[in-house]
């Protein structure tokens, strides 16, 4: 059977991090999603990075843990035959992680993870923005991490 999904996981730094543990995240959410065959980017990056990312594409001079760039770069080119559409790139503030892993009370490996399925979500068109958009969002963050056997402490 051909492999319907690259993911593809960058970590710029030492971080204690278990990289499978990031993949099989993205793998989840896309199975979930019955994702088209697609390949993706997952960076782990700490927050000057992420806040001049967040500055540039946003217009906001702050770090952020979690942001997600759809594949829009490639204009009119097509992808070539038989292999998967590029989705984008998620990329995660570690330290942002770290804190509100912290916060929150659950590992940072549970934080990790969540900011993964987030981030695809992102990038196979969920929104945040409103209230339905995030209730719809957050459910399927839910589910996702239920078949994943992570548990996180959202707020309310």
């Amino acid at each position: 059977m051909e492999q319907p999904y690259w993911i593809e996981i960058h970590v710029e730094g030492n971080w204690p991090i278990e990289e499978e543990i990031l993949r099989r995240a993205a793998l989840a959410t896309l199975l979930h999603q019955k994702a088209p065959s697609v390949e993706v980017a997952v960076v782990v990056s700490d927050d000057e990075s992420l806040r001049e990312l967040n500055r540039r594409f946003r217009d906001i001079d702050a770090p952020t843990d979690v942001l997600a760039f759809p594949d829009e770069t490639r204009g009119p080119f097509v992808g070539a035959p038989g292999l998967p559409r590029y989705l984008g790139d998620v990329v995660i503030s570690y330290p942002r992680a770290l804190e509100q892993a912290e916060r929150a009370g659950h590992p940072v490996e549970a934080e990790l993870q969540l900011l993964v399925v987030h981030g695809i979500l992102h990038l196979l068109g969920y929104d945040d923005q409103s209230e339905p958009e995030r209730a719809k969002m957050w459910a399927a963050q839910e589910a996702i991490l239920k078949a994943l056997d992570v548990q996180v402490n959202l707020p309310e």
